[in-house]
Formats: structure tokens, C-alpha cells, sequence
């Protein structure tokens, strides 16, 4: 008769084996591959590319000053279903552009801006987690903050624009921004995916390029700078512009878009993990 401590071992003995059987050979989802439980999985996103502004100041297309800036992303995901996965970002952009190569010369102005931005958000990938598909596309969105750091050179000089209240307006620097846009990313190992991917962000303001309303009187400006940066039609020779004339488009906010080649690299199952600590195969 088998007492009941060796039936104990035996039970984890048996247990043991079974547990090591199926994680050697590997549970199959229904596509043929290894089952990995998506929830909890992360991985590490990252992103290199160009940033375009559109806004005021490009009232049309040029070619050959499209105002292309760097744009670099980092950020996390963390998988919630098959489908569909938690995303976070860092990231930082430059934009830039001249009106003298836009349809409305006659204003003169410019901009750069440097900018950080932080994003959360879903991303929904067309196939599943454990289908395993070489290429895999997908959507995503979500909402987040960036902060306004327009500036504009003036007699070589690189000049801070938002404190200078070129409009006579001090707006709000760290506006809300809707993003989303496509990708597809393709298996360069089990772990590491490449891809690309477009985003389009929303601004909940106009003062990307620090230009939105009309023409302040000049004299509630507070320094001949913010007065020489606010009109700059006397640098090409034309008159100066009215108080009250348009200079910018308060209806149609400011947006910039990212163009990147991306990476993702899976680095676990957390929740899984546990599981297998929990699990151990006893020592006798």
C-alpha cells in the first residue's frame, strides 16, 4: 500500500513532469504556434524619422522647403488581448518654416520649435498576438500633451517667441494633442519586429508657430523685439500691417505629422513568469 507522503511525491513528481512536457513541447494556439498568454506581455517601441508641420505658415505645398524636421519616439507597450495593446510614448520633434516661400509672402514670418510630447493610447493590430504573423499592420490612437517652444531668428539671433506675446495673447504652452495613424512592422527575430509607421497629431491649439489671430496695436506689445518679431513686413519692404489685419487662421488649429521606422522589441510575460516560480519542481 502506498503511504500517503509517497503519494504526495508521486503527485508532485507527476505534476512536475507534466508541467516540463508541456512547457518543452509547447501548448498550440490554432495557428500552429506556441501559446503565450497575451495579457501582461511588454515590449520596448522606439522611433526614428521626420516631423512636418502643417499650420499658418505653409499655406501650400513646396517641395523644396517642406520645413522636415527629426523626430524620436520611446516609449512601452503592454499587451491586453490578442489584438489589442496599452501603448506609451515619449517623444521629441523639430519643425520648422518661412513664409517667404509660402503664398502669403507678404507677412514674412517664421518659426523652428523643438518640442518634447507624451502620448498614451491603444494600438490594434490586424492579426493576433499568438498568430505570429511575419507582417502584421495596425492602428492606433490616443491623447496627450505637448509643450510649445516656438522661436524665430532675428539678426542671427535664435528669439523665444511665446514670452514675447507677439499677438498681445499669452497662450497656453502645454496644449492637448489627439494622435493616431497606420503601421506595419515585420519579424526580424522571435523578439525583434522593424517597421514603419505615419502619425498625425492634433493640436488643441494654433500657437504651434506662435501665429492664430490678427495684428496687435503695437503699443501693448512690451518691446521693440516682440514689436519687430510681431510685423516683420518692413524686412522685405512693404508696409507695415494694420492692428486688427489678419496674420494668422484662429478657425483651423496647428497639426504636425511623424514619418518613422520603428523597432519593437518583446521583452516578457511578466504574469507568466510568476507562474513558473510559483511552480517549481520539488527537491527530494
Amino acid at each position: 500500500m502506498i503511504s500517503m507522503k509517497s503519494a504526495m511525491i508521486l503527485t508532485a513528481v507527476l505534476f512536475c513532469h507534466l508541467f516540463v512536457t508541456t512547457e518543452s513541447s509547447g501548448q498550440r494556439s490554432k495557428f500552429g504556434t506556441k501559446y503565450v498568454t497575451p495579457f501582461g506581455v511588454m515590449s520596448v517601441i522606439g522611433g526614428v524619422g521626420v516631423a512636418y508641420y502643417t499650420g499658418e505658415l505653409s499655406d501650400g505645398v513646396n517641395v523644396k522647403h517642406l520645413g522636415l524636421g527629426p523626430s524620436v519616439s520611446l516609449g512601452a507597450m503592454y499587451r491586453l488581448t490578442e489584438n489589442v495593446s496599452a501603448r506609451g510614448e515619449v517623444r521629441f520633434y523639430q519643425v520648422s518654416q518661412d513664409q517667404k516661400y509660402a503664398k502669403k509672402f507678404e507677412h514674412n514670418l517664421s518659426f523652428r520649435t523643438r518640442n518634447p510630447d507624451i502620448s498614451l493610447g491603444l494600438q490594434a493590430d490586424l492579426f493576433s498576438f499568438n498568430r505570429q504573423e511575419p507582417v502584421n499592420p495596425y492602428l492606433f490612437g490616443g491623447v496627450g500633451v505637448t509643450y510649445l517652444s516656438p522661436k524665430a531668428k532675428l539678426d542671427g539671433k535664435w528669439n523665444s517667441l511665446a514670452p514675447l506675446t507677439t499677438e498681445g495673447v499669452k497662450y497656453n504652452r502645454m496644449p492637448l494633442l489627439i494622435t493616431g495613424g497606420i503601421g506595419v512592422s515585420a519579424k526580424a527575430t522571435d523578439r525583434l519586429s522593424l517597421g514603419l509607421e505615419l502619425c498625425n497629431n492634433f493640436l488643441r491649439s494654433d500657437y504651434l508657430d506662435d501665429v492664430s489671430t490678427v495684428y496687435p496695436n503695437p503699443d501693448v506689445l512690451q518691446s521693440d523685439l516682440a514689436r519687430r518679431l510681431s510685423d516683420r513686413s518692413s524686412e522685405i519692404g512693404l508696409p507695415a500691417q494694420q492692428p486688427g489685419w489678419i496674420r494668422g487662421n484662429a478657425k483651423n488649429n496647428d497639426m504636425y505629422l511623424f514619418f518613422q521606422v520603428r523597432a519593437t522589441y518583446l521583452i516578457g510575460n511578466r504574469m507568466q513568469a510568476l507562474e513558473r516560480r510559483k511552480t517549481k519542481c520539488p527537491k527530494f
